[in-house]
């Protein structure tokens, strides 16, 4: 198994996944990637390369008043306005972030920094926030964006070093704010949204609950655990021959088990997670998905399924016993989707180019400190 995923890596025909020294390795067990200095370069390259290009854009604006229909992507979101979205914008910063916290030798390390110098900055900042008092915007982004947002300041958070600091600082008024709105609406949701894209819900609670976690926010943990009880502790039998969904990146059934693995105790979670999925429903969600046009914006959307499913398997799989018969199904499955995934974050497409690497570095990457 070792033997022939490191083959494949080696020898796959995309340039970013055929040179020495090697890109990703994987461990003594089988159990899961890590990304090498070489990986970490060539994935960097990308939000790199489009955190400052303005176009193509869609910005998924909704005008109030003539003034604001014809503001440019840079005048409407100073800061997050490349990488076709804001949303992927958010997490093109995030994944660089990341990159340098675990690799501070990076040779892209002083571009990063300069690129980020510049886009994260007080005012920039302020306009960010002046766009969520426009009539109209308080649900813009929700609950994707505003997820990737604390994702990203989670990893300021936990970092010493002083550009962090700075740029944690310069973010703050912009946290306060998304935080708010999301306090506001969690009372608010009557039912989860169960789709495989942005809206969906339990993706949204698993990073809004690490970043309180880490935060020491408790008024909103309590809240997140609330109403996360009220949509999916009563689940039984997922529905995952419905998957995926033709746009997919998100697996709407492993999504909410890996909210539940969070919310639960261990016993509690073992007993929900029996009665939610079954041997043959991990087998299913563990076959590899179809990506048939990688130059289609929602076609591609598949690869990123791949990533998300395998963080997680992994994250299931760290919870279950070493005896659990599905422990061993997800790490091999979790690591079958990163191998066929991985060649395809550079496809020449900027569909999939401008958002791909930070599903990868968030699939390789989440359970190293």
């Amino acid at each position: 198994m070792i033997r022939t995923i490191l083959f494949l890596l080696l020898v796959l025909p995309l340039d970013m996944f055929s040179q020495q020294p090697p890109l990703f390795l994987i461990n003594k067990d089988s159990s899961a990637f890590s990304l090498t200095t070489a990986g970490a370069t060539k994935l960097a390259m990308l939000p790199l390369k489009c955190m400052e290009q303005e176009f193509p854009n869609k910005t998924s604006h909704t005008s109030y008043r003539d003034s604001d229909h014809v503001l440019l992507p840079r005048q409407l979101h100073p800061t997050f306005y490349g990488c076709f979205d804001w949303h992927s914008s958010v997490h093109g910063h995030w994944m660089l972030i990341r990159l340098l916290k675990l690799f501070p030798e990076l040779p892209e390390a002083g571009a990063i920094r300069k690129a980020i110098n510049r886009t994260i900055t007080i005012e920039n900042i302020e306009q960010e926030l002046r766009y969520f008092d426009i009539p109209l915007t308080g649900g813009w982004e929700r609950t994707y964006g505003w997820a990737w947002l604390l994702k990203l300041d989670e990893e300021l958070l936990t970092w010493t070093d002083p550009d962090a600091e700075r740029w944690h600082q310069a973010l703050q008024p912009l946290m306060k704010k998304i935080i708010s709105l999301w306090q506001v609406f969690l009372p608010k949701q009557t039912y989860a949204n169960r789709t495989g894209v942005h809206p969906n819900t339990a993706f949204g609670l698993v990073f809004a609950f690490d970043y309180a976690k880490t935060a020491g926010l408790a008024d909103f943990e309590k809240a997140i655990r609330k109403t996360s009880l009220f949509l999916f502790a009563k689940d039984k039998k997922a529905p995952v021959s419905w998957e995926p969904n033709g746009s997919d990146f998100l697996s709407p059934s492993l999504e909410e088990a890996d909210l539940m693995r969070r919310i639960l105790s261990p016993a509690e979670f073992k007993t929900w997670f029996s009665q939610f999925l079954t041997v043959k429903d991990i087998k299913h969600l563990s076959v590899l998905p179809e990506v048939s046009d990688r130059s289609d914006l929602q076609i591609v959307h598949l690869d990123g399924l791949c990533f998300s499913r395998s963080w997680c398997m992994q994250g299931l799989a760290s919870v279950l016993g070493a005896k659990d018969p599905l422990k061993k199904t997800l790490q091999k499955a979790a690591i079958q989707h990163l191998a066929a995934a991985l060649p395809n974050v550079v496809s020449g497409h900027y569909g999939g180019e401008h958002w791909l690497a930070s599903f990868a570095v968030y699939a390789l990457t989440q359970h190293q400190q």
